[in-house]
């Protein structure tokens, strides 16, 4: 299946990009337990213009001393990026994150900020050791997330993606070898009319199994009608 342009005339805005994601995250969870070893199982986590959950006061009242302790001394802005991800998880060890799969979305790539948070988001799977593949179809903002992390990082130019490929699916894995910390990284670019990758996606802990984007993709897409 060709890849589309969700997010620009024909498809866009009749079609609506966040039903497609949502369809393609399912897609991809249900691939990867065909695949997975029994220990493991995916599950699909989708969450637009997210915030910290609290009471509904807690939103409508200032920073202000209480009963419950004295008044914050500072009071940062904060940006929580939208969630359109694939979770692979350990069923014998607790449910313990083991991969993730990110759809980014335009809204990860609208802001300065937000392009920071979702860097940070990825970093932090890293560094945890955790699998990653970041899958990027906006055509609408041209941005390269996998540079963000980079900068983030502070890991210089040289493991920067040429600027042009605003599009690309990138898979990571953290390694630890001779006593030195690695991260192995597999990146591919895409095109509006070309087919998606297979990608490894690294399992915390053991093996990486095949991440068979294109099959995810097409099913999507039939059953999305498009």
């Amino acid at each position: 299946m060709p890849l589309l342009d969700h997010f620009r005339p024909p498809l866009h805005p009749q079609r609506s990009w966040e039903s497609f994601h949502a369809r393609w995250a399912t897609a991809i969870a249900d691939t990867l337990d065909r695949t997975l070893p029994p220990r493991y199982f995916a599950e699909v986590h989708t969450r637009l213009g997210s915030q910290v959950e609290a009471d509904i006061a807690d939103f409508e009242r200032p920073a202000e001393p209480s009963g419950n302790g004295p008044a914050a001394g500072v009071v940062f802005p904060a940006v929580f990026p939208d969630d359109f991800e694939v979770e692979v998880r350990d069923a014998r060890d607790d449910a313990r994150l083991v991969a993730v799969v990110e759809l980014v979305s335009p809204a990860n790539k609208d802001r300065p900020e937000t392009r920071r948070a979702f860097a940070a988001k990825c970093a932090a799977y890293l560094q945890r050791g955790i699998g990653l593949v970041v899958v990027d179809i906006v055509t609408v903002q041209q941005f390269n997330l996998h540079n963000e992390m980079v900068a983030a990082l502070k890991f210089g130019e040289a493991f920067a993606m040429p600027a042009d490929p605003h599009l690309y699916a990138i898979a990571y894995r953290p390694a630890r070898r001779q006593e030195t910390n690695q991260i192995d990284v597999w990146p591919g670019t895409l095109t509006v009319g070309g087919t998606l990758p297979l990608l490894p996606l690294a399992l915390r802990g053991t093996r990486a199994i095949p991440l068979d984007l294109e099959a995810s993709y097409t099913d999507a897409c039939q059953r999305s009608r498009l």
